[in-house]
């Protein structure tokens, strides 16, 4: 039931959800490889998932057969949605532009320099990938400002 309520975040508008699981296969030298189909059915189309035993013997687990079968539903609902015209995009906060304007190299940490004047603190780990080491004074970076304990801070910091 959790993850037909979970399907519900992808297309509100659900109007059935039928879940069936079988195991059709008994083979001496394996294990029963499960078959699950989900029917969703939203205004306009029904939406047919059907993970068919095949070759995949992570589908022995009846557990990762119906998260499969359910992983796929949640991509062709996010499909279907984005057909339709109500394109679901994940929010990201918006990158900003600024300097390196203090570096604390030893420490770890530093300050980028924003347009508006400001200083936005930051740490080693807020850096991505090996960019730490090619920081200095005066560097241009790109960073997502976040609220933090402390005030506003900058993460997801790269070199421009």
């Amino acid at each position: 039931m959790e993850r037909i309520d979970k399907l519900e975040e992808y297309h509100k508008r659900i109007v059935s959800c039928r879940v069936s699981v079988s195991a059709p296969h008994r083979h001496s030298r394996k294990g029963k490889i499960f078959d699950v189909r989900i029917d969703v059915g939203v205004p306009g189309r029904d939406i047919i998932v059907n993970r068919e035993p095949g070759k995949n013997h992570a589908h022995e687990d009846v557990y990762v057969a119906v998260r499969d079968a359910f992983n796929a539903a949640q991509r062709q609902l996010e499909d279907h949605f984005r057909k339709r015209g109500g394109i679901r995009v994940k929010e990201h906060a918006p990158r900003g532009h600024g300097t390196v304007a203090r570096l604390f190299s030893d420490d770890g940490y530093g300050f980028v320099a924003t347009p508006d004047g400001r200083e936005l603190f930051f740490e080693r780990d807020n850096v991505t990938g090996d960019g730490w080491r090619a920081l200095s004074v005066g560097t241009e970076v790109r960073y997502t400002e976040m609220e933090g304990e402390k005030g506003q801070h900058a993460t997801s910091v790269t070199t421009a």
